[in-house]
């Protein structure tokens, strides 16, 4: 007797076939590297115009919150200059600084409260005693009346 053959031997199965897709098409194309979005160029003032520094001082001290970029798109002026007038508004006392970091800075529009709380800051915020006046003695009360006199007399001539 011969040996046996292996009837698996001549068969070969692979483990998994790969399936044919259904699309049934072609080599997919490239993809095309898109040029990127481009943004409009920014004609911004580099100078204020009488219009634009007159809406400068007229709307800006009424906008709740007062940033460079704020201002730089709402009048359309660069950063810089926008920056600069902040600045001004500041000093002038029609604006107020909350956050000053060094790349960006916050203001908001003076309100009553406000007036009020600078008011308390230039005290100290320190009840303050305001010092009592000295009484006058009689000599310098006498001294007052003689130059009030003498001033009323020189103004009727």
């Amino acid at each position: 007797m011969g040996a046996k053959k292996d009837p698996k031997a001549g068969a070969k199965v692979p483990a998994k076939a790969p399936k044919k897709k259904e699309g049934g098409g072609g080599k997919a194309k490239k993809k095309k590297w898109s040029k990127g979005k481009s943004r409009d160029k920014l004609n911004n003032l580099v100078l204020f115009d009488q219009n634009t520094y007159d809406k400068l001082y007229k709307e800006v001290p009424t906008y709740k919150l007062i940033t460079p970029s704020i201002v730089s798109e709402r009048l359309k002026v660069r950063g810089s200059l926008a920056r600069r007038a902040l600045l001004e508004l500041t000093e002038k006392g029609l604006i107020r600084q909350v956050v000053a970091h060094r790349s960006q800075f916050i203001y908001t529009r003076v309100t009553r409260d406000d007036e009020d709380e600078e008011a308390a800051a230039a005290e100290g915020g320190v009840v303050v005693e305001k010092p009592k006046q000295q009484k006058k003695g009689k000599k310098e009360k006498k001294a007052e009346a003689e130059a009030a006199a003498a001033e009323a007399s020189a103004e009727a001539e």
